[in-house]
């Protein structure tokens, strides 16, 4: 199984939707974690097309935004990236006043490490001028280098039935690497856990006390503990407040933290007016299963042996890459969760315009028809509106189970199916690497000095 080392660089699947967003919109936010890619990201496109790279974390660039956000934005280039735009709420408004006045598209392209979204100065200033991108982790796809086709095949109601290779005890060691680059380019496992701690270490001492002056903040790691023991479970907050002497309501306020900088993430309950008895609890997902188990103490060795704790890690990585395959796409496609007083459930309900796909996930090779149980129970409330009922296993080969219910290798989730264009798939992928890697080494032209004054265009 594929894995990025130091020397690698891996292809970026939101490079298309981004240059669609540049095209038409004249401010383009990508944010997500830091140490996902995204400055990386940002470097390759604007590498491109001769952008501009500022970046916040430096101090002295940060102070003379802030002391002068009007003048700093109006000495900016004409098309400019800045980087880590949280540190520096002050220019929301000089941003939005140069858009008002030229609403050339591409011209700001952004990026931030806390959802900036959530900052009252940016929702005010650039509703309707700004297109957002969220960039996760490495998927699973972007790792191997192929162009999944799954929601495809999902939303069709139809699957390859070739023989696929199972993942047997590769599935633990996957679920423990995790998806961020700096993590999986470490040559032990030993390595990538010290890495995930001392990033948590950063997020906690850095990020959280800038956006929030929080009193407690020696609680978030041990919080954030117990949340990765918790991920693909109902949200307790009494459970995650058992441990501390604080509030129930000053844990809730905690946990909205933490998904403020893209630690974990809540999965909303399905409903429908059909139904009278569903579970409207969200679930509690961590955003990255390396992280999860570095922060549970579990190697990947130990995890296979937890089969309990391995099915949770699964459930929340399947999510991870079905939410990067639906920010791919330029349809809207929504994921939420069911579960019924009744005991059924399903782990994903994908909702693309009328049509509806259920997901289960299972991490053992047996299939059997009362895995379908909660599927069915989706099937009868949205009737012709349920495209196909998935449980994703790890299994050699696609079966059906009845009137559009499939169980699918949780391989075939990811990797190029046979028969729709694997090799023309596979020599695009192989050219749009060689683009990125070249673009990746000329990079785009860092400068941390104060832009110089160029003329604005009066209202």
């Amino acid at each position: 199984m594929f894995e990025p080392s130091s020397s690698t660089v891996v292809p970026r699947h939101a490079i298309e939707p981004l240059q669609a967003a540049i095209a038409d919109s004249p401010v383009v936010l990508v944010h997500g974690p830091r140490q996902c890619g995204k400055t990386t990201l940002v470097q390759v496109f604007g590498g491109r097309d001769g952008r501009e790279y500022f970046t916040f974390d430096d101090a002295g660039l940060r102070a003379a935004a802030t002391e002068d956000p009007t003048g700093f934005v109006a000495r900016l280039p004409t098309r400019v990236a800045l980087d880590e735009i949280q540190l520096v709420p002050q220019l929301f408004s000089a941003i939005k006043a140069s858009v008002d006045r030229d609403r050339q598209p591409g011209r700001f392209l952004l990026t931030g490490s806390t959802n900036v979204l959530l900052l009252p100065r940016l929702s005010d200033s650039l509703a309707g001028r700004m297109a957002i991108q969220r960039l996760r982790p490495l998927s699973r796809a972007e790792i191997e280098g192929v162009r999944p086709e799954f929601l495809d095949c999902a939303f069709a109601g139809e699957f390859p039935g070739e023989r696929v290779e199972r993942l047997g005890g590769r599935m633990a060691a996957m679920l423990a690497g995790g998806g961020f680059p700096a993590a999986l380019q470490r040559k032990s496992e030993s390595r990538r856990v010290a890495w995930y701690l001392d990033y948590v270490e950063t997020i906690v001492q850095r990020d959280i006390r800038q956006i929030s002056r929080i009193a407690e903040a020696a609680a978030l790691p041990r919080l954030l503990e117990l949340a990765a023991g918790q991920t693909a479970r109902l949200l307790n907050v009494n459970e995650l407040a058992a441990p501390f002497h604080v509030s129930r309501p000053t844990i809730r306020d905690y946990t909205t933290l933490l998904a403020r900088v893209f630690l974990i993430e809540e999965l909303p309950p399905w409903f429908h007016n059909r139904l009278s008895r569903l579970v409207k609890t969200p679930k509690l997902h961590m955003t990255d299963t390396g992280l999860a188990c570095a922060l549970l103490g579990v190697r990947a060795d130990g995890l296979a042996a937890e089969r309990q704790l391995l099915g949770q890690m699964l459930e929340s990585f399947v999510l991870h890459e079905l939410r990067c395959q639906c920010g791919w796409r330029d349809d809207d496609i929504r994921i939420s969760h069911f579960r019924d007083r009744d005991g059924g459930e399903v782990d994903f309900v994908l909702e693309r315009g009328r049509r509806v796909v259920g997901v289960e996930v299972k991490a053992g090779a047996t299939v059997s028809g009362s895995d379908f149980n909660g599927l069915r129970k989706l099937q009868t409330a949205t009737k012709d509106a349920f495209a196909a009922g998935i449980v994703l296993h790890d299994g050699e080969r696609c079966l059906s189970f009845g009137d559009r219910m499939f169980a699918v290798p949780l391989s075939l989730l990811w990797r190029q199916q046979r028969g729709r264009g694997g090799a023309s798939v596979a020599r695009e992928a192989a050219a749009w690497s060689a683009a990125w890697r070249r673009a990746a080494v000329g990079g785009a032209r860092r400068r941390t000095e104060r832009p110089q004054r160029r003329r604005v265009p009066l209202p």
